[in-house]
């Protein structure tokens, strides 16, 4: 198969492969060890053979394919000019909140959740409204109780949801996503759907768009998307921001050239058009080889580790696992786990309330990586 090629990253740049290069087997950043579809590849060769590399200007083929894209996969129906380029998620979210929040406004998150929300956060001086999310044997769900008097806070500006959420790998329901959404109409809570990990679903479940509730509800909201994660091009920097309401739009438009984040990567363009257009079929195979790796390491686990709780994995490839029953802090466990055993997981405790306790693992890896990191584990286990 394809995805157990061995590739080979250190000294290349890799932030997660050079950020720690004594570290042998780094499984933290939400960054592939798969090399991308041909297709994107090809593409990239030939634009490299033109030898220009000025500044880019998005065409109507990239435009179309992002169009057509979410429409075939997910029946979710975009207008170009809803459409606003970005070089990634995270600056879309900061331009987000610089148009639509002061200082001291609240910015709702359901907790635990992918830590560079909090950055923006704080970046744009407003406070982190955390919901923790209930955890129910080895899965997740909403407190709605709680998010609806959060939401009802009157300097509650804007919901920042994760979908499908990162780090607990929940895939949210059409129920789930119609409940948020009412809430937030209610309490004039402007909704934020990061999508990024939208094409990373595993077998079983659905990914239902936020677009594809209605007018009603995209009227007060925008959904952040990008082929980066899926594909495996964050470096080419290119994502969207998908805002049907134009007086928002606008505000929005406007925060992001005040932000200086308007540019964006001519090979993330060429990059995007050819994954949306001809990556369909590496997707597919990417996504049963991540499912098999969830599933073996899983197995692992509960045979070799029975102290730690995996939680169930519904879309993404980061594996959410509950390590409370060790009695030692998550920071302590990644630090001595990376000292011993010389592999780099991420600490749970980055990412909110809720988080303290758990560890996140990488499973975009060779199938032979992820069973020696649970091999290191269970090693580093077994010694405390």
């Amino acid at each position: 198969m394809r995805f157990d090629k061995k590739t080979y990253r250190k000294g290349t740049g890799s932030l997660k492969w050079d950020e720690n290069p004594n570290i042998e087997y780094p499984l933290w950043v939400a960054d592939m060890d798969f090399e991308v579809a041909p297709s994107i590849k090809e593409a990239l060769e030939q634009r490299v053979h033109h030898g220009i590399f000025g500044y880019a200007l998005p065409t109507d083929s990239f435009y179309e394919s992002i169009i057509k894209w979410h429409l075939r996969r997910h029946h979710a129906a975009y207008s170009r000019e809803w459409i606003i380029t970005v070089p990634g998620v995270v600056p879309a979210i900061s331009s987000i909140l610089r148009a639509l929040t002061k200082p001291g406004d609240g910015v709702l998150t359901l907790s635990p959740v992918y830590n560079c929300f909090y950055s923006s956060i704080r970046n744009l001086q407003c406070r982190a409204e955390e919901s923790v999310l209930r955890q129910v044997g080895d899965t997740y769900q909403i407190d709605f109780d709680d998010l609806e008097r959060r939401a009802s806070k009157e300097d509650t500006k804007v919901l920042l949801l994760c979908s499908p959420h990162n780090p607990s790998g929940r895939v949210w329901t059409q129920e789930e996503l119609q409940r948020i959404g009412d809430i937030c109409l209610n309490n004039n809570v402007f909704i934020v759907s990061d999508e990024i990990h939208c094409e990373l679903v595993m077998p079983g479940h659905e990914f239902i768009p936020y677009a594809t509730l209605g007018n009603t509800y995209m009227q007060e909201a925008c959904i952040c998307t990008s082929a980066s994660k899926s594909f495996n091009i964050a470096g080419l920097q290119n994502a969207q921001i998908i805002c049907p309401n134009e007086k928002y739009r606008k505000r929005i438009d406007r925060a992001v050239n005040i932000h200086e984040v308007c540019d964006v990567n001519p090979f993330g363009i060429v990059a995007t058009e050819a994954a949306y257009n001809e990556g369909e079929e590496w997707l597919e195979e990417l996504c049963q080889y991540i499912w098999k790796n969830y599933r073996d390491a899983k197995e692992y686990i509960e045979k070799e580790i029975p102290k730690l709780r995996v939680i169930k994995l519904e879309g993404t490839y980061l594996m959410w696992v509950d390590i409370r029953a060790l009695d030692i802090s998550d920071e302590t466990f990644c630090r001595n786990l990376r000292e011993q055993e010389s592999l780099w997981l991420a600490e749970g405790s980055h990412y909110g309330r809720g988080g303290e306790g758990f560890i996140r693992i990488n499973l975009a890896t060779q199938h032979e990586n992820v069973m020696i990191a649970l091999e290191k584990l269970k090693h580093f286990i077994d010694s405390l």
